[in-house]
């Protein structure tokens, strides 16, 4: 009975491991994601000040409906 349990783990194990792996690419793709949204919203707002334009009114993060 010990062998058919180590042979499922071991069945279990890659696609286990595959999707840890997958999670923290796809955590880590989003975090740089909402990083560059903010790196560039705030450059905007340094050039739009630089022109003397007014800056943009935020309606949230969401898409725009």
């Amino acid at each position: 009975m010990d062998e058919t349990w180590v042979a499922m783990l071991w069945a279990i194990l890659p696609t286990i491991v595959v999707s840890v792996v997958f999670f923290f690419i796809l955590r880590n793709v989003i975090r740089m994601d909402r990083t560059e949204r903010k790196v560039y919203s705030r450059i905007e707002a340094e050039e739009r000040a630089k022109r003397g334009l007014p800056p943009v009114a935020s309606t949230g993060d969401g898409p725009a409906s």
